[in-house]
């Protein structure tokens, strides 16, 4: 996409451009495109081509931080070993780059979500030295079991505030990656001046989705203010059957009233969200219950659901980049992004990369 030429082989070198075959992707869906190398006065010699997915991450965490950016690299294969690259002529490299399950969502029903960037950095490495020749941003589409819980933020009257990426990891989930996701929201009207807002951390596998709740609450509203997190471990199957507006009302309202996180999310007291079993969710149909789920990895289909696959979405569900239709979550996101959309997020994205990341 954008086309530049190569530091490493001087005035007349070669340069590289990497095409994506498209620039949307969904966590554990490969990206595929070329590498096009353009020929300059002379030949060159390239021993590596190497692609890797990079990303905008705040120092912090958990663990506290100075509040600057980093780009962090979280995924590299090597397309191309040993190239040459004849003068005046075009070499290209097709490749499958493979996209973690945790790599952040940076685009909801089509509305790219401010201040998340993600792309893709091609590097020639000539006589060992590597050269960062171009950077594709791309927009990454939540999977169909993270929809769910976002259409429920929607439908319950959630307020998109921002999101970032911050390095660390989630005590008690486990990370592929050393950094995660943060989704913040304006909690509905009814919860306002008891809770600040909602955090919403989205930590996925191939066969399970962990979603982490926290809530900032206001100080007067309880006895002691603070934050309070929940965790919620479910196969994506279990995900997408799960009432998820009921489960998430249910933890606000707790919390609201008591001062405590809904057991739902956690904890092994009865939850009146879901029946008022402890810790059984009747959308599950009795097969799972929170704190140790029977079946995990033994159900047939988890890890191969044809929707995960980039062909088997519901066609009159979502659209061709896998991204719900409809109102919604993706509406109420496009208003709070103020409708930056497609080709004018990609450029931005685009600049505020190489803004950092050439140095």
């Amino acid at each position: 996409m954008f086309s530049r030429m190569l530091n490493a082989f001087g005035i007349g070198g070669p340069s590289v451009d990497t095409v994506l075959d498209s620039p949307h992707a969904v966590p554990g869906q490969p990206l595929t495109g070329q590498v096009r190398i353009q020929g300059g006065s002379s030949d060159a010699e390239v021993g590596q081509v190497v692609l890797s997915l990079v990303t905008r991450v705040e120092r912090g965490g958990f663990g506290g931080g100075d509040g600057q950016d980093d780009v962090a690299e979280f995924s590299r294969m090597v397309a191309q070993q040993g190239l040459r690259v004849p003068a005046g002529q075009l070499v290209s490299i097709p490749f499958e780059l493979p996209v973690p399950w945790e790599t952040p969502i940076t685009a909801v029903g089509g509305a790219a979500l401010p201040g998340l960037s993600v792309g893709v950095r091609t590097e020639l490495v000539v006589s060992g030295a590597p050269d960062k020749g171009d950077l594709d941003p791309v927009l990454v589409g939540p999977l169909p079991s993270q929809n769910k819980v976002l259409d429920a933020f929607g439908q319950l009257g959630f307020s998109f505030r921002g999101a970032g990426v911050e390095t660390g990891r989630l005590p008690g989930v486990p990370h592929e990656l050393g950094f995660y996701q943060e989704l913040e929201f304006f909690p509905p009207a009814q919860y306002a001046g008891r809770v600040n807002q909602v955090e919403l951390t989205f930590v996925a596998t191939a066969n399970e989705l962990h979603v982490v709740l926290e809530a900032d609450r206001r100080r007067g509203g309880f006895s002691s203010g603070g934050d309070t997190s929940g965790h919620l471990r479910l196969s994506h199957q279990e995900a997408q059957v799960t009432d998820w507006a009921a489960a998430i009302s249910g933890w606000l309202t707790q919390l609201a009233e008591r001062g405590r996180a809904n057991p739902a999310f956690g904890g092994a007291a009865r939850n009146p969200a879901f029946g008022g079993q402890a810790g059984h969710n009747p959308a599950f149909s009795g097969q799972a219950s929170f704190g140790g789920h029977p079946g995990y990895g033994g159900q047939p289909g988890y890890g191969g659901q044809p929707g995960y696959g980039g062909r088997g979405y519901d066609r009159d569900d979502h659209d061709q980049h896998g991204q719900r239709r409809g109102a919604g979550m993706g509406g109420m996101l496009a208003a709070g992004a103020g409708g930056v959309l497609g080709g004018m997020a990609i450029s931005s994205m685009a600049e505020e990369f190489f803004s950092d990341d050439e140095g």
